[in-house]
Formats: C-alpha cells, structure tokens, sequence
C-alpha cells in the first residue's frame, strides 16, 4: 500500500526582503538598471532543504524543533498554501489543515457566519454544515458571542471556533500546527481527545507543537526539523531526547575534578572526574528525570590502599539532603586499589528526582569512615531535565517537589467515572525563573 504522504528531496527558497513592486518602484528600478543586479547568495534562504519523508496510513508523527527551523514551510508545502521550489510531494485522501489561528475566517462575518465561511473552505457542504451547526458551536465554547463580528473576538476564541470546525469534518489526513498554543487548559483537552479519536480511527495525522510532553505522549513517531533539514526521524522518546541534548552547550555532561580546590583527606586516592553515561555506555549531553543513568567515578591512586569506601550525597540548591550512598552501604568490600588510574560505575535504573539542579559532594575513605582519603563538597552540580514522566501531558519540574515515585492510579472503585484514562493537558503555570 502506498504511503499516505509521500515528500521527495523537497527544497522551498524565499528571497529575502523581496515584495511585489509599486508601479513607481518598477519605473525607478528599470531607469536604475536595479534589476540587472545579480542577486547574491546573501538575499536567498532555504526554508527547507532536500526534505525526504514518508509517512504511512494511520500514524502520527509529531514534528518539532526551535522556531524558524521550517517546520511551518513544510506544513504550508503540504496543504498546498505555498509551493515547493524543488522535490515534489504526494498526498493521498481529504486534507484538513490548521496552521493559523483564524486561517480562513472574514473579521466582519460573525461566528456563525464564519462557520458557513470555514467549513465550505475545509470542503464541508453547506446542508453538513447546517446539521452540525449545533454540535460545533457547543465544541466551540463560544455560544455567548456566536452572532457577534469575529474581529471581536480573542485569539483564543478564535482557535476554538476554527478547531470546532475542523473537529466535525472527517479527515483522512490532520494537519495541525500549535493548536495547543492558544486556549485554556479545558479546550486543550478537548483537542487531545479529538486527536486521539482521529488517531484511533486509523486517521493520518502530522502534529507540530513546542510541548514535548505532548508530543512524546501522542505520537509513536517522531520528526525533528532544524534549519530546514530532517536532522532525526524516529521513535519521539529518542528524538525529543537529542533535541534537547542539542540545546545544550557542553557536548557531555563531565566534570573535571583534578583543579577542584577546599578538598580534604590523605591524598592516596582522589577524585578527578565524574561522568554520566546511558546504560550502553555513551557520554550523555542531558540527564532526564526518569531516566537510566550510570555515573562513572574517575580516580588515581598513588599509593596502595586497602579497603576503599567510595561514596557520594546529593542535595538540592537549598542544601536539603537527596540521598547518601556509597560501596558500603551495598556491603561491597574492595580488598585493595593498586596504584594508577580507574573508575567504578554506579547503575541507576531510574532516577527518580524532578527536574531541578543539584549538587553531589564525593568522597573516598577506608571501610570504617575513619581514614579520608579524598572529600569534595559540592563538588559537581547537575541539572536534571523534565520528562514525560508519566506518560502523560506533564513536564513536572521542581514546584511538584524533588522527587517522583513510578505509580498507577487506579480509579475502578469510583462509580460511574466516563474514561478513567482520559489525560488532562498540564496547568498553565509560568516558566520557572533562570
């Protein structure tokens, strides 16, 4: 079976600061010679770059990335609202596509007229608009200012309106471009739960947004975008991971510990290096809570010493105490560390903290705590980064406190509770200071 959008080394070029002449600007530029002046390389850019995709019947794929990388141009490519420069694209079956807020609608029309307006757009007939009309208006929320001209509403009302629409056609393809921007957290909800509907009645549907956890939580599959070319397609977990990893401005999360100053003890065994790895063992550019970690313990010995304890305690900013742990606490006696350089690892199957930044202090003694051989206080800080944590629209950070626990509630005892797995979108909270 073929694919349900098919897009082939797609190229779309804009020439910039170009605009349609004024019959006055063309006289000028001919008197001028102007436009026999070459255009440079300067004046173009590549909106999207031999872009190749194909995407099936039936799957949702989020696309993401930071603004103006061309996530928007190819969606316009798509819907046929803009061309291609190069490439071409092939789509099978009913397009509906909301890119903008109000796309389609006339500021002078009211609600209800808008609607006629909007759905004859989307391809509804005029009698399905009609038998829907009822049905659209309650999804939309504005029943209060349906007959009032819609340049009278706010940006958020008319979202609601132009989803309501698109909510009642029945695509075989869904298009949609931030619509979780705008809109309180009650339409939110009922976006997801149409996308869901969509997505279980085998609908193809290309979702962008900026919300991860959504993203990660809707779409088995997962495109990232960045200056106009496909940079990672694949499982979304793994691509929003290195989405994020590539914001980072430090390429691994190690830290160098052979300079550290204010440190105590014997000398004979010292710290130089803390390291974060994933379980098959490569450097990792971000720590996300949930996560497995492994944290990789650097050391050189300069004499031979008999049974080291290594060990290390986590604290918040606030100097409240996370954890302690060390090889002792695991009953693990090492019979004798010879002189030179090693390392021990120590395997976290999920770490279980919020995202927030921390602080980890190291040491190195003999079996009974009373010989210190090395001890850095804070000597390495770590930021943990959200997750979708419970497979949900949350990126929980430290406001819900240091750490989270794996849990499933169970809601069979309540009677009469209408989908009991229903997820809400998160609270509209503000971002936390830097």
């Amino acid at each position: 079976m073929s694919a349900a959008i098919q897009i082939d080394k797609v190229c779309k070029k804009y020439q910039i600061g170009h605009v349609n002449p004024t019959l006055r600007e063309h006289i000028t530029n001919v008197m001028t010679l102007k436009f026999l002046k070459k255009k440079s390389e300067e004046d173009v850019m590549w909106a999207l770059k031999d872009v190749s995709l194909s995407i099936q019947h039936g799957e949702t794929v989020g696309i993401i990335g930071r603004n103006g990388a061309g996530k928007s141009t190819l969606l316009k490519v798509l819907s046929k609202i803009t061309y291609p420069t190069s490439g071409t694209t092939r789509v099978e079956g009913r397009v509906i596509s909301l890119l903008e807020v109000g796309t389609g609608f006339h500021d002078e029309l009211t609600g209800r007229e808008n609607i006629f307006l909007n759905g004859s757009i989307l391809g509804m007939p005029k009698k399905e608009v009609r038998r829907q009309m009822e049905a659209i208006i309650d999804y939309s929320g504005v029943e209060q200012f349906i007959d009032t001209p819609i340049k009278r509403y706010s940006s958020g009302m008319r979202l609601r309106l132009g989803f309501a629409v698109a909510a009642h056609l029945d695509p075989d393809i869904l298009i949609v471009d931030e619509v979780l921007a705008v809109g309180d957290a009650q339409f939110q909800k009922k976006c997801l739960d149409t996308i869901r509907k969509l997505r279980e009645s085998a609908r193809t549907i290309l979702f962008v947004s900026h919300n991860l956890a959504v993203v990660e939580n809707l779409c088995e599959r997962c495109v990232w975008i960045d200056q106009g070319q496909v940079q990672m397609d694949g499982e979304s977990g793994a691509v929003i991971r290195d989405y994020q990893e590539s914001a980072r401005e430090h390429k691994a999360v190690t830290v160098e510990l052979d300079s550290t100053t204010g440190r105590r003890g014997t000398g004979k065994i010292r710290f130089n290096g803390l390291e974060f790895l994933s379980p098959d063992g490569m450097s990792q550019k971000i720590i996300r809570a949930g996560d497995p970690v492994v944290m990789r313990f650097h050391y050189t010995a300069t004499d031979t010493v008999e049974f080291p304890s290594f060990g290390f305690k986590m604290y918040t900013e606030s100097g409240v105490l996370v954890t302690e742990t060390s090889t002792s606490h695991h009953s693990i006696y090492i019979p004798a560390i010879e002189p030179g350089v090693g390392y021990l690892d120590l395997n976290i199957t999920s770490l279980n903290l919020l995202a927030a930044r921390f602080t980890i202090s190291l040491w190195v003694t003999d079996q009974t705590g009373a010989t210190v051989h090395d001890n850095v206080e804070n000597a390495v800080i770590v930021e943990v980064e959200p997750a979708n944590l419970y497979n949900s629209n949350w990126f929980a950070d430290s406001r819900f406190g240091i750490v989270y626990f794996p849990q499933k509630w169970d809601l069979s005892g309540i009677p009469a509770v209408e989908n009991p797995t229903a997820k809400l979108p998160p609270p509209q909270l503000e971002p936390l200071p830097k």
